[in-house]
């Protein structure tokens, strides 16, 4: 191992210098102006994972963009770890934000990364913590250190909801067996205190419609006597939540996971800081769900928020008219043992039932997702924990994410693996915003960890 980690040490400035070329190629997956270099960036992967050692190095073909596939099998009867990352992008918008262009990646140091950070988009979601996993096996590879086997799928599909990734790992269940999945795109709580994320939530996230008069009306002529669609769907919001930050919808909370008083200490020795949370986010207080802290409000609970609303004119000047229909989008993040099927049918059902018979309700379900757990008393989170410990030289704990990774419960589901979150970020990286970053710390500790991982893992 320790030659592993001199390998590493030796080649930092080249492996740098490798991320920002594939950082120059703009692989926006949203926007098909980009799709040349969604493809482009695909080939530069594929000749990467080619060059760090990796045999069967394919692109693989999808209904959309491909999948990048490659591994390195060295005994059938040893353990296989299957490494996931993504190499498409957000788009940059607004271009104006950034303070140098998003597709030009240079180093600055900042209060958070005294030893600089990478600034470009995609530098820490995926290009940057995918890359580790590249150069650490490539160091493996060089040392003669690799415990075990290993398999590649980077996908180019993960910023439009993988949507070519479930058939494709359907149609390669034996190519991809496995023992367990290793994804770096998540983050740590803090460069002074290291987690592992061993839990993320799932999502329903649905439109409404609420419709009145049969067109726009003046309001003049019409005010005070019509229902206003915006006031009975801002009404109607409103009521689904209650005083104590409690979701209002019938069964909502009847297969919410119960975490164990010990599980919650274990989350709550994380240092958790009202006052620098209201700050990094200009407020002068916050909310939520009564009788629980804000680490277990963004991580154990279940949550509503209304994501945008509209109706009526919105343009400029003014324009007196009672709206014929109003609109909203709302997303509910999930916990185990909730499903995104189960409490999308309860929010309509719910949400019908709410709306005054002035009025017309549609609900469109989009798209949803499983939440996911790894237990802590796993060998998959020990060989985590016990690496990140080993790079970190501290304590590494147990973390509960907000966000959601739906492509977990499909990988559990169809390959019978579970998966490893052992992402190196931090949440302060501006991932899909302007000026996107990611410590050079982080970067290199990554890199320094997952060998220890394998090793771990393998033994």
């Amino acid at each position: 191992m320790q030659e592993t980690l001199n390998y590493i040490n030796e080649n930092k400035q080249r492996f740098v210098d490798e991320l920002f070329e594939l950082l120059r190629i703009p692989s926006i997956s949203a926007d098909p102006a980009y799709k040349d270099d969604v493809l482009k960036c695909a080939d530069v992967v594929a000749a990467h994972l080619k060059n760090a050692g990796a045999d069967n190095v394919e692109v693989c073909q999808t209904k959309g963009y491909p999948i990048v596939f490659g591994e390195k099998i060295l005994d059938k009867s040893l353990p296989t770890v299957l490494v996931y990352g993504h190499y498409d992008v957000q788009p940059a918008d607004p271009l104006e934000l950034w303070t140098k262009p998003p597709f030009e990646p240079y180093i600055e140091k900042t209060e958070l990364h005294p030893e600089g950070a990478i600034f470009a988009r995609g530098s820490a979601d995926d290009k940057g913590q995918f890359f580790m996993h590249l150069k650490a096996f490539e160091a493996m590879m060089k040392t003669n250190a690799l415990p075990c086997n290993v398999k590649f799928i980077l996908e180019g599909e993960e910023e439009v909801g993988s949507v070519s990734l479930g058939d494709w790992v359907n149609e390669n269940k034996e190519k991809l067996t496995c023992d367990c999945i290793l994804i770096s795109d998540t983050h740590i709580y803090s460069n002074e205190q290291p987690t592992v994320t061993t839990g993320l939530r799932g999502l329903s996230y649905v439109e409404v419609e609420v419709e009145g008069p049969n067109r726009d009306l003046h309001s003049g002529l019409y005010g005070g006597a019509v229902p206003n669609p915006i006031h009975v769907l801002s009404r109607m919001i409103a009521n689904l939540i209650d005083e104590n930050g409690h979701i209002t919808i019938d069964g909502f909370y009847d297969n919410v996971e119960t975490v164990s008083d010990a599980d919650r200490a274990d989350m709550n020795k994380l240092k958790d800081n009202p006052e620098e949370f209201k700050k990094s986010i200009g407020l002068s207080n916050i909310e939520g769900e009564k009788g629980y802290t804000t680490l277990e409000r963004t991580s154990i609970r279940p949550t509503l928020d209304c994501n945008g609303i509209w109706g009526g004119y919105t343009g400029e000047g003014a324009k007196t008219v009672i709206p014929s229909k109003a609109f909203a989008k709302i997303s509910m993040r999930l916990v185990p043992y909730q499903t995104p099927q189960e409490i999308t049918e309860k929010f309509t059902k719910y949400f019908e039932k709410i709306a005054p018979d002035t009025v017309k309700i549609k609900v469109t379900p989009h798209h949803g997702g499983m939440p996911y757990v790894l237990p802590t008393n796993t060998k998959e989170f020990a060989a985590a924990k016990q690496a990140m410990e080993s790079a970190f030289g501290k304590e590494v704990l147990p973390y509960r994410g907000g966000g959601s990774i739906p492509i977990t419960a499909m990988f559990e589901q169809v390959l019978g693996a579970k998966s490893v979150l052992m992402g190196f970020g931090l949440d302060s990286d501006a991932i899909h915003s302007p000026n996107e970053h990611y410590g050079l710390f982080n970067f290199y500790k990554g890199i320094e960890s997952i060998p220890m991982f394998f090793e771990n893992y393998s033994k």
